[in-house]
């Protein structure tokens, strides 16, 4: 079956999905999964320009994003953001009628706020849904408390308070997921210690396959998808786990290399450069001089002259 999309560019447009939703807002709107039946056909992709923060319990549905699969039985909380494209599974769809809530909000609804530029330190919303954030009992409560005085305000009308009021209530509400997802790299610690291993394994691999020509100086998307996982979960799970980000952990990789061949070989520096994956030798030379505080030829000298 050729999987249909359903494009949503407005939040007004919420009701292609829910039937019967009421738009109070036109830039943000809460909804009661419970109250709505989705109207999705099996195998329809969706592609929103806005913000969505969903949380489901109880729900034998499920959606895939790219080829995984997740439910959300175990009461999961993903958080997508504008672009994103999920799909509802064609073996999956139900008309039961799950529990739980969706926060929806247009970046519109940011400009003029300390929100418009904090969203971006979200990560979260660019982790894929086989990295959801799996909610305690408590932590479920909480998140319902932070959303209870935002849908109060939908029910009063707009006035020159509104924006930034509602921007306040979604930050709290985000700060609370920030939180979560704190938690929950921590009581994954022993899988996650495995991916840090896997991670390592994988970086050798790859700058081996940069010093034999096969590809390029490894970026952390390809690690990321070595890894079954998004880039910005593989940078945040390696930096809770070590203090370092995966671009963190390339790069010194790559300067410890650099710095074995240098004292090692003869080769120039641009010949070096080659070897360890890079298109220029100038781009090589300006990140070693940017984490040694030298060039490489004035290492090499440093070290070969004492």
């Amino acid at each position: 079956m050729t999987e249909a999309i359903l494009q949503l560019d407005a939040i007004s447009d919420l009701e292609k999905v829910f039937p019967g939703h009421i738009t109070r807002h036109p830039l943000v709107a809460v909804v009661d999964f419970s109250r709505m039946q989705d109207n999705c056909l099996p195998g329809t992709r969706i592609r929103a320009g806005f913000y969505s923060v969903m949380f489901k319990d109880h729900c034998p549905n499920s959606i895939r994003y790219g080829r995984t699969r997740l439910d959300f039985q175990q009461g999961s909380l993903i958080c997508i953001a504008p672009g994103q494209v999920i799909v509802m599974d064609e073996s999956q769809v139900t008309k039961e009628r799950p529990e739980g809530w969706g926060l929806f909000f247009h970046p519109d609804l940011l400009r003029g706020t300390r929100l418009a530029e904090e969203v971006r330190a979200y990560t979260f919303f660019s982790y894929s849904v086989s990295e959801a954030l799996h909610l305690s009992a408590r932590e479920q409560d909480v998140l319902k408390e932070c959303l209870r005085p935002l849908v109060t305000e939908l029910e009063d009308n707009i006035d020159a308070y509104t924006q930034r009021l509602i921007a306040s209530m979604i930050d709290q509400l985000l700060n609370h997921c920030a939180r979560c997802y704190d938690r929950q790299f921590i009581s994954r610690k022993a899988h996650n210690e495995i991916r840090v291993e896997a991670f390592e394994i994988a970086l050798k691999a790859c700058f081996q396959e940069a010093t034999e020509g096969i590809q390029g100086i490894p970026s952390v998307r390809r690690l990321a998808e070595k890894l079954f996982l998004t880039p910005d979960y593989l940078s945040d799970l390696l930096k809770r786990e070590t203090g370092l980000t995966a671009q963190d952990h390339i790069h010194h990789y790559l300067i410890e290399e650099a710095k074995n061949k240098l004292l090692g070989s003869n080769a120039t520096v641009g010949e070096l450069a080659y070897a360890l994956g890079f298109e220029y030798p100038q781009y090589f030379s300006r990140l070693f001089k940017s984490k040694t505080g030298m060039t490489p030829s004035a290492y090499r000298h440093a070290f070969l002259n004492n």
